[in-house]
């Protein structure tokens, strides 16, 4: 009976530890710049004016291949009214459609396999995957990250 016990105990322990290892790390749009750079002041504007500040934005490069969740909003590039499969993640609402795009290291390019659903735009979500310091550009914006993305979920602060 302690042996029953005892492997019931280290297959439970190795159970969690794994868990523990797929865990991904939850990050945050300061946590992808690096500290000695300066972020270009670039006022909100609605006067039209879509200019791009910091193009050449470094990213963190420790980063890179690491399983991460992120918060921010959704601006869909593929997909419908209801699902997409391709869009970037910003800080705030409306980057790159209303104002102009934030620096490079500060939008995040996400790729599913498969369209995921998207309920509102409006509202913030997590994005769960894997993070590449791979960067992508569109018409919208010059982005310094890129994402293999796993789930998406509602942002519950």
């Amino acid at each position: 009976m302690i042996k029953i016990v005892n492997t019931l105990c280290l297959i439970t322990f190795l159970f969690s530890q794994i868990t523990l290892a797929k865990e991904p790390l939850e990050l945050f749009w300061e946590d992808m710049v690096p500290p000695d750079y300066q972020t270009p002041d670039m006022p909100l504007s609605h006067d039209g004016s879509m200019l791009q500040m910091g193009l050449d934005a470094p990213v963190i490069q420790s980063l890179n291949g690491k399983l991460v969740r992120i918060p921010g909003f959704v601006v869909p590039l593929e997909g419908d009214n209801e699902t997409s499969s391709e869009f970037l993640l910003v800080p705030y609402f409306g980057a790159c459609i209303h104002v102009p795009p934030p620096p490079a290291n500060q939008i995040v390019y996400v790729q599913f396999a498969t369209a995921v659903p998207i309920d509102d735009l409006y509202d913030a979500v997590w994005v769960t995957g894997t993070l590449t310091t791979t960067g992508w550009k569109g018409d919208l914006a010059t982005v310094g990250y890129s994402l293999s993305g796993i789930s998406v979920s509602p942002y519950e602060g």
